[in-house]
């Protein structure tokens, strides 16, 4: 359920931690963790809030989408899924997507379209793309190989009907006429 001024309050309460305050010490908890457990519970937490427009201000405030695009870039495959879902989620808000496309993210994501995790790929990078692509990058994401590996993805029907039909809308969407 998405968030707005009031429904926050009553949620926190009178001895709550406001919600910034709240996601700054899970950011401060991840830049402390030893283990790598206790970021991916971390950046999990993180990337449910990333959902929800209430929290958008928040997370370019305390430059949580920086933290999920290093994520994307670490050997440990839950960091790079709950990196690119937390991408994902936040990538809706065109101020989100912007940013993300200013920190080279691009090629991050689509360097998860051949994650060998599942819902990585499926749900999280090609939905990503599906929002970050825009006319001023569309030439970066509609690159040939791309196109071809989420052409690829329109007929894995038999593994997601899901994920195929979002490969198809994909393509759609940023290349009417052409599928």
């Amino acid at each position: 359920m998405f968030t707005n001024n009031k429904r926050q309050q009553e949620r926190t309460g009178r001895n709550g931690s406001p919600r910034l305050q709240y996601l700054q010490e899970l950011v401060s908890e991840f830049q402390n963790a030893t283990n790598e457990e206790t970021k991916e519970k971390v950046v999990a937490h993180l990337a449910n809030f990333a959902y929800d427009p209430f929290n958008f201000t928040f997370l370019r405030q305390l430059n949580v989408l920086d933290l999920f695009l290093n994520c994307v870039t670490e050997p440990n495959e839950k960091l790079v899924e709950f990196g690119v879902g937390g991408i994902c989620y936040a990538s809706v808000d065109p101020a989100n997507a912007a940013l993300i496309s200013q920190c080279d993210g691009i090629p991050l994501v689509v360097q998860c379209l051949s994650n060998p995790v599942r819902n990585t790929v499926m749900n999280y990078a090609l939905g990503a793309l599906y929002y970050l692509c825009n006319p001023m990058n569309k030439e970066e994401i509609l690159k040939p190989e791309v196109v071809e590996v989420i052409e690829r993805y329109t007929s894995a029907g038999a593994v997601s009907v899901s994920f195929s039909n979002l490969a198809k809308e994909f393509l759609e969407k940023h290349r009417p006429g052409q599928t």
